[in-house]
């Protein structure tokens, strides 16, 4: 099946999220009975894909899960990816209260009429918001390392790279 999001709470099956310049989430709880990966692209992180697919990793998990994990993949960085006024309107929209300034401070300007978003950044509140504070990674941008990364946005070119987490035997 096609999906923003998968999770596995059997040994050696592996959720794997397909992404160009979207940004890979991996999760798991502590106790290693859970993982799971999300593809959250700016759409899918305001629309809550990570909330939902935490939410369920917990149903999954049961009770004993309290603690969650994260690893933000290879994404677009906060130097290059140019989003419109209606990317940080839809993002303040759905803030919290609480969330409003770290949203807010997520946004610089652009050019006219456009922003430089840190999805790395708007990453962060969101697993905030669903209880994960211990986040790892989300320091490698697609666009700029091209010895490293594929990207559409710099390439032009159709393709994809993987990210994959599952749990041992």
């Amino acid at each position: 099946p096609q999906a923003d999001a998968s999770l596995a709470v059997a040994p050696g099956h592996v959720c794997a999220v397909m992404t160009a310049d979207c940004l890979p989430v991996l999760l798991c709880d502590a106790q290693g009975t859970v993982v799971g990966a999300a593809h959250a692209g700016w759409r899918g992180l305001c629309s809550g894909v990570i909330e939902a697919t935490l939410s369920r990793m917990q149903a999954a998990a049961g009770a004993g899960a309290a603690r969650w994990l994260a690893w933000l993949g290879p994404a677009i960085g906060p130097d290059a990816f140019e989003v419109g006024a209606e990317v940080r309107d839809a993002f303040l929209a759905q803030a919290r209260a609480d969330e409003q300034a770290a949203v807010a401070a997520a946004f610089r300007p652009g050019a006219p009429g456009k922003y430089l978003a840190d999805i790395y950044a708007l990453a962060r509140t969101r697993l905030a918001r669903a209880g994960c504070t211990e986040v790892y990674g989300g320091d490698a941008c697609t666009v700029a390392d091209a010895g490293r990364f594929y990207s559409y946005r710099r390439d032009g070119v159709t393709g994809r790279m993987a990210s994959l987490v599952w749990l041992a035997d």
